[in-house]
């Protein structure tokens, strides 16, 4: 995939909870997120897509963006091979893979094959990527592995976004007036800071 589709801004719908049975790593939530672009890969360990492709892309991520900006946490959604796919395995393949990132456990709910958060995101399958904005609303939904450029220009653009919407907020002040070098009264408009 040669991009990642941001839904605009004001398109936007709040992400929904997660329903996590168990974590690697710090837990956390979407609302103690909140402020941060919040990356979520979803993956299953027997993947063959996730883990040569989705996994490295997610820790790319990782280390790529400021953590102050940027959060990634993994979601392993195990809709098939439930048996061979447990916390204990998972923990041993976090272990050997160096997965350095928060990894939560999907929930199941009983008689229903696909887990909780998965159908909640209407997730297609594994490797997903899934892009929150600062202010805790869906961006993107991606099935598969983007480009890996593409997937840094989303985020990326993301961040500025936000910055900017500070930007402008922080310098627009009170509603002041000055004069030109002819005397007359202009609104001072505050500086728009141009984007990646």
């Amino acid at each position: 995939m040669d991009r990642v589709p941001l839904l605009p801004a004001a398109q936007a719908r709040p992400a929904p909870d997660w329903a996590i049975a168990g974590w690697f790593g710090p837990a956390t939530s979407l609302r103690e997120l909140s402020g941060k672009v919040v990356v979520m890969h979803a993956f299953q360990m027997l993947c063959p897509g996730c883990v040569l492709h989705g996994l490295p892309q997610a820790a790319s991520i990782h280390r790529s963006f400021d953590p102050e900006d940027v959060a990634v946490i993994g979601l392993h959604s195990v809709f098939e091979h439930h048996e061979a796919m447990t916390p204990t395995s998972l923990a041993a393949f976090l272990h050997e893979f160096r997965v350095a990132f928060p990894v939560a456990v999907d929930a199941h709910a009983e008689g229903r094959p696909i887990p909780v958060t998965m159908g909640r995101y209407q997730l297609r399958g594994t490797p997903s990527l899934v892009l929150i904005d600062r202010l805790g609303r869906l961006r993107a939904n991606v099935f598969g592995r983007p480009a890996d450029v593409a997937a840094g220009a989303a985020i990326a653009s993301l961040v500025a976004e936000s910055d900017a919407r500070a930007d402008v907020a922080a310098s627009a002040g009170p509603a002041t007036a000055s004069c030109d070098d002819d005397g007359c009264p202009t609104p001072l408009v505050p500086p728009l800071r141009s984007l990646p």
